[in-house]
């Protein structure tokens, strides 16, 4: 019964990736990297990771969608629909607000209710996160992967001198 649920998903979300990108990343352009480039960064860079990650699930990359990829590296969600729609609460928990992102989270409550405890959980991730669901990652690509992942996990903590 699963399998069916998700595979509407899909074709959901087959029919209104194109539209998304049409309408809500209009005024946004594709990177100027392709996969292979993306490999060629330094090692422990965040172009390097993300080159890795399409390679490992042997991903493309999807013109005004790449953000979203680094959004996988950086949460450390899967790329199932489960976690998809997982990574969606977690945007929403850290500020990101749309309709595409509203239609995911519940169409995908409705029709995957049993990872319900796993969705609440991430949204309080994204909470607990500095807001970087805006940032523009493609001139963050030299940035070491790891000292960006920190950062974005720590919550704005005031310091008193």
């Amino acid at each position: 019964m699963k399998k069916t649920r998700v595979q509407f998903l899909l074709f959901v979300y087959n029919k209104t990736q194109k539209l998304y990108r049409t309408y809500f990343k209009k005024k946004k352009r594709q990177w100027q990297f392709t996969e292979k480039q993306l490999l060629e960064f330094q090692e422990d860079s965040l172009g390097r990771k993300l080159g890795e990650f399409y390679k490992k699930h042997g991903f493309t990359m999807i013109p005004k969608m790449e953000n979203h990829d680094v959004h996988h590296l950086i949460t450390g969600c899967g790329t199932n629909f489960e976690d998809e729609i997982a990574m969606q609460f977690l945007l929403l928990g850290n500020g990101k607000l749309n309709a595409h992102l509203l239609a995911a989270i519940v169409l995908g409550s409705i029709i995957l209710p049993e990872y319900y405890k796993i969705y609440i959980k991430a949204y309080k991730k994204g909470q607990n996160m500095r807001p970087f669901h805006q940032w523009d990652f493609e001139a963050l690509l030299w940035q070491n992967f790891e000292h960006l992942k920190d950062f974005i996990q720590q919550k704005n903590i005031t310091v008193l001198y």
